[in-house]
């Protein structure tokens, strides 16, 4: 079962999120943090997939302070309008935001949090400073190498495509040295490989990824 909620971060601010719930008693919570392009189908069929796994999914709409209700295709015109979005969203407040999506998720039990692209650095992010969270999974997340003065407070588990011309090799290299505890795995893919909506989807490295992911929130959501 799947609906659209309200949620209120710890400014006062409202945005929206898609819940969708499992059958029977959730596993734990799970909040999905979305790539550039917005809460958009894409977005909304890996949070069913995750409640089809028995966790109860927020994933809270991070361009709603900026712009409601944006839903990107993948194209050009897309990925420009989601960078500038991206732009102009304070990531102290996108945290706030996805501080409000675990507090709606905790009533399930322990909390995770899986991010793409975008929504994989905010994963590191909120791995590193917001509360109430297990567990964290980041998908080729851009600026966690730039992040690594900051240390995770959970167990974090990272994916990186091999061949994404975004996040170079020495980039993940980097993370692996900084932090020897979180488990980092690479894919022969590109950027965006999770994804069946992008060209740069691989089916065989998006199976692999989620298998570790899923075994990695067993182990620490439930």
């Amino acid at each position: 079962m799947s609906q659209t909620i309200k949620l209120t971060a710890a400014d006062g601010a409202t945005i929206d999120a898609y819940r969708a719930d499992p059958t029977g008693t959730p596993k734990g919570g799970l909040v999905v943090l979305q790539e550039i392009f917005g809460v958009n189908p894409h977005i909304r069929r890996v949070a069913d997939g995750f409640a089809a796994e028995g966790y109860r999914v927020i994933a809270p709409a991070l361009f709603d302070r900026v712009k409601p209700g944006v839903e990107l295709d993948y194209n050009q015109e897309g990925m420009g309008a989601g960078i500038a979005l991206m732009g102009q969203v304070d990531q102290g407040k996108a945290l706030l935001d996805v501080a409000a999506a675990v507090a709606a998720a905790s009533d399930a039990g322990k909390v995770g949090i899986v991010g793409y692209c975008w929504g994989g650095s905010l994963a590191y992010a909120a791995a590193c400073s917001v509360d109430g969270l297990a567990a964290a999974v980041g998908y080729y997340g851009g600026n966690i190498a730039k992040s690594l003065d900051r240390k995770p407070k959970v167990p974090v588990m990272l994916h990186f495509g091999e061949r994404d011309a975004h996040i170079p090799m020495s980039d993940v290299a980097a993370i692996e040295a900084a932090l020897p505890d979180v488990p980092v795995y690479t894919y022969d893919a590109d950027h965006g490989f999770n994804c069946d909506a992008r060209g740069s989807y691989d089916k065989p490295s998006a199976a692999q990824a989620l298998e570790r992911t899923l075994a990695f929130l067993a182990r620490y959501v439930g």
